[in-house]
């Protein structure tokens, strides 16, 4: 028997014996210890923001392409920055064509890549900026979106 194996069956004899004294059986106690509701709404699915199928296939590049580095749906990691934030108004990125020129350019002294010198078409970075733009103006919440088409 190797050692996971034993460890398993030492836990399972001590809540056993745990169970026992207590009069409870052991599957009994773990049904009473289980937080049901809490299950319910993490399996139950959420509300979707529904966008368009342009804007869903840029949510679908953002997640391959960006978010390792902007973090899931634009919200920023501890080193690049929130893109929700820099395309709100007044933002660092504030308008179609800033976005093109930086994702196409890249930062490279920050560490940025250039989109367009590694093949990324412009198709998909109009998309992105479809999807990121929703985000920033607060029409499309963080999660997963849904596609009308």
């Amino acid at each position: 028997m190797n050692i996971v194996t034993r460890l398993a069956v030492r836990i399972a004899g001590a809540a056993a014996v745990l169970a026992a004294g207590l009069g409870v059986a052991p599957e009994a106690a773990a049904q009473a210890d289980a937080d049901w509701s809490a299950y319910r709404k993490q399996v139950q699915e959420a509300p979707r923001d529904t966008i368009d199928a342009g804007a869903y296939s840029g949510w679908k590049q953002y997640e391959l392409n960006c978010a390792r580095c902007h973090g899931e749906y634009g919200v920023g990691t501890s080193f690049a920055p929130a893109l929700v934030a820099s395309l709100k108004d007044k933002g660092t990125v504030p308008d179609q064509a800033a976005f093109v020129s930086v994702v196409c350019q890249g930062r490279k002294e920050k560490g940025m890549p250039s989109w367009c010198e590694l093949g990324l078409e412009m198709d998909k970075i109009m998309n992105m900026y479809a999807y990121l733009k929703l985000r920033a103006d607060g029409k499309v919440h963080a999660g997963r979106p849904a596609s009308k088409g």
